[in-house]
């Protein structure tokens, strides 16, 4: 356990890492890129668009992730035909992320709110997903463990903080770990009746080495900076401070602008760097 303020990083994308440039080299800060979640891109001439984004981080030591691809899909699906086309598209973003030398990539959980109160009413529901999952993941797996690039699921409807856990561990792979949105978890807590989300770090415990820092209102998805919203961010850091996993802190703001001033609200509170 260490006792010194985490370092933030952000997510940002090619149009907006110009400006954030100094901030991420003057502490060589973690960076997560947004680009590759677009089909259209991963599909065209992405490694001309890769190319910038290395030239653009030159000097940069800081730890590398993207969000790998995520819309129009679920990693759960029944449909076999479907599961393919999941694998292909992650095995696409893994192939980014090997490419630019990220050692992370996001994906997004299965869990949804109708599973919170549905996926026990039948015995075998839990596990079927779980193996819907492992069927959709087992290459993808395969391929982040030789390319060293680790698997971290994000919580997005996730009422339930353990789902996700359990699920990561039946995956019985080291390059599968937790990822932690603040804001959908905060929008779980006052929408849903979820637990509030320093909860979701305590279930996590060292599984969780990825986090999502955005503030909401607990009614939508706001991705507002830190200090805009209800989150209560004092008893998150106290809860981060407990772990070993040196979670990556990334600042995912809707307005990549407010990323300094978001950084700033929680350096002010002593939470952070």
């Amino acid at each position: 356990m260490t006792t010194k303020l985490p370092v933030l990083g952000a997510a940002l994308s090619i149009k907006s890492l110009p400006a954030h440039r100094d901030w991420l080299l003057e502490r060589q800060r973690d960076l997560e890129i947004q680009d590759f979640f677009r089909a259209d891109l991963l599909d065209s001439d992405w490694r001309g668009t890769a190319r910038e984004i290395k030239a653009m981080l030159d000097g940069h030591t800081g730890r590398l992730g993207i969000h790998g691809p995520f819309w129009g899909f679920k990693i759960d699906s029944h449909d076999p035909m479907i599961r393919r086309a999941v694998t292909k598209r992650l095995l696409q973003g893994l192939e980014v992320a090997e490419f630019l030398g990220a050692t992370q990539m996001v994906i997004h959980s299965p869990y949804t709110t109708w599973d919170a109160n549905n996926i026990d009413m039948l015995p075998d529901n839990r596990e079927a997903l779980i193996e819907r999952v492992r069927a959709t993941l087992t290459d993808v797996i395969a391929s982040a463990e030789q390319a060293n690039c680790e698997i971290v699921i994000e919580n997005i409807e996730d009422k339930n903080p353990q789902d996700r856990v359990g699920l990561a561990k039946a995956l019985g792979s080291s390059k599968v770990r937790i990822s932690l949105d603040t804001g959908h978890a905060n929008y779980a807590h006052h929408s849903t009746g979820a637990p509030p989300v320093d909860y979701y770090v305590d279930a996590a415990g060292d599984m969780l080495t990825h986090v999502h820092l955005q503030d909401t209102d607990g009614y939508a998805d706001r991705h507002w900076a830190p200090g805009e919203g209800n989150i209560r961010w004092v008893a998150v850091f106290r809860a981060l401070a407990k772990l070993n996993s040196n979670p990556r802190l990334i600042l995912e703001l809707r307005n990549h602008d407010q990323v300094r001033a978001g950084a700033a609200h929680l350096a002010s509170l002593g939470l952070a760097e």
